[in-house]
């Protein structure tokens, strides 16, 4: 097994591609086990507490090149082991050059979008360090600063933030960034997404010109690329898994069926004692919140996880989840990135979402850590659009079956008749339209363009 969510090797070396960009050689990025890639004992040991062996593919490729002091722009989609993939070698650097963190400062800084991808991030500093002496602060919205003062007051190794919240803190002067030394961006497109760019902008205007950066992002679209040719230093550039791909492990299916009989279908469907843990997605906070209390009045256990409930609401919403006291998490986009779950058995498309790329993401909280899943996607009349473009993108047939009644049914089809009549029409008046016009010239002896004069 490796890390679900990242390490040092001696003296790397490179090969150079086409483009000019450096990349870790085969040797490099073919190891078998995180032993060969030179680690410490006390974080090796780590590692083996959690039963992790074998480093994945972006940590096979980025950790050697984090580990030199290059920056790193790493493309990667959710569940593919990019967080041990920069904290590994951050762990390493740390514990090789000892040294307390300034007053109020910290060493090492890891911007996250949602504040549940914080805290995991956080927690997996905590795990993969727990036997050297590190020490690992958050900081997020939702709760107090009171305390988060105080731990960043001594200064830490680790500093783990959401970019409004650490925003806060820099206006306040709770914290001084001049002495960090490390960057790390991670899920750099959500940032952009929920409009953090601006903010990273000012943090990073705080921060030495000298620090190494670090950049993940499942994709790279136009903004993020400009941020990152602004931030990073010739850096080393790594992707696997591109977006459009999804997890091998996951069995996709849809259902057509009308949007008004879609909870009455999924709490059918949770009728399924092999759906032990499902994590349903919607597209807005009110909708979550109504699908949890319909499966709540059917008997099943649930919870919803959004923007608009408190830290710990999401907390406890997640830990019950976790220790299976809940069956059933309804959640949206926000937590698309920010669940990291094992043993998901089932992720419910209740709506798909309105960008085709979300659904990989959603889909990839099942499936994880070479386990299989099941992904299933209730599609309504309006959201056909939505399900071909998701087949476009991932290149692959998404097996269909129809729960509608007859009369949707007809009403679908005479919909396509409609449409395709229509077309004909139009193409027919288009074709009538044309041949008048040519009869119209050949009347007035205009048949042909005459040559132009010389």
């Amino acid at each position: 097994m490796s890390p679900s969510n990242g390490s040092r090797c001696a003296a790397p070396r490179y090969r150079i591609d086409a483009t000019g960009d450096r990349w870790p050689s085969e040797r490099t990025t073919q190891l078998t086990d995180f032993s060969s890639l030179g680690l410490a004992a006390p974080i090796l040991k780590a590692l083996q507490g959690e039963g992790y062996a074998q480093p994945t593919p972006i940590q096979a490729k980025a950790i050697p090149a984090i580990l030199t002091g290059r920056d790193v722009l790493g493309i990667a989609q959710t569940g593919t082991g990019k967080t041990a993939a920069f904290a590994l070698p951050i762990i390493q650097r740390l514990a090789n050059e000892r040294r307390h963190a300034q007053r109020k400062g910290c060493r090492a800084l890891v911007l996250s979008p949602t504040r549940e991808l914080a805290a995991q991030i956080a927690q997996s500093f905590r795990t993969y360090g727990r036997h050297l002496d590190l020490t690992v602060a958050v900081v997020f919205g939702g709760v107090g600063h009171r305390p988060q003062v105080q731990a960043l007051a001594r200064g830490v190794d680790v500093l783990v933030a959401a970019p409004g919240r650490l925003i806060d803190h820099l206006r306040a002067r709770d914290i001084s960034l001049a002495g960090t030394e490390i960057l790390v961006l991670d899920e750099a497109d959500r940032m952009l997404d929920l409009g953090f760019l601006p903010p990273i902008r000012r943090i990073v205007s705080h921060m030495s010109s000298r620090r190494q950066s670090l950049f993940f992002s499942a994709t790279m679209p136009q903004e993020i690329g400009r941020l990152a040719n602004d931030l990073l230093r010739d850096p080393v550039r790594v992707a696997v898994s591109p977006v459009a791909s999804t997890v091998a492990g996951v069995t996709q299916r849809a259902i057509h069926v009308e949007s008004d009989k879609k909870r009455q279908l999924l709490v059918e469907l949770l009728a399924d004692p092999k759906m032990s843990r499902t994590l349903v997605f919607t597209r807005t906070k009110r909708g979550a919140d109504r699908v949890a209390r319909h499966l709540e009045t059917a008997g099943i256990r649930v919870a919803a996880i959004h923007g608009n409930k408190s830290q710990s609401q999401r907390e406890q919403a997640l830990a019950a989840f976790c220790a299976s006291r809940i069956r059933v998490l309804v959640a949206t986009d926000i937590a698309a990135r920010g669940i990291d779950i094992d043993q998901v058995t089932h992720v419910v498309n209740f709506e798909l979402p309105d960008v085709a790329e979300s659904y990989v993401h959603r889909i990839g909280r099942t499936a994880r850590a070479g386990s299989q899943g099941i992904a299933i996607s209730l599609c309504d009349a309006e959201e056909r659009e939505k399900l071909r473009a998701i087949e476009r993108l991932t290149r692959q047939s998404i097996p269909v079956e129809d729960r509608r009644d007859k009369a949707s049914r007809w009403s679908g089809r005479q919909t396509k008749t409609d449409d395709a009549k229509s077309h004909g029409f139009r193409a027919n008046a288009a074709r009538g339209r044309s041949h008048a016009s040519q009869a119209e010239r050949r009347r007035h002896g205009r048949s042909a363009p005459r040559p132009a004069a010389a």
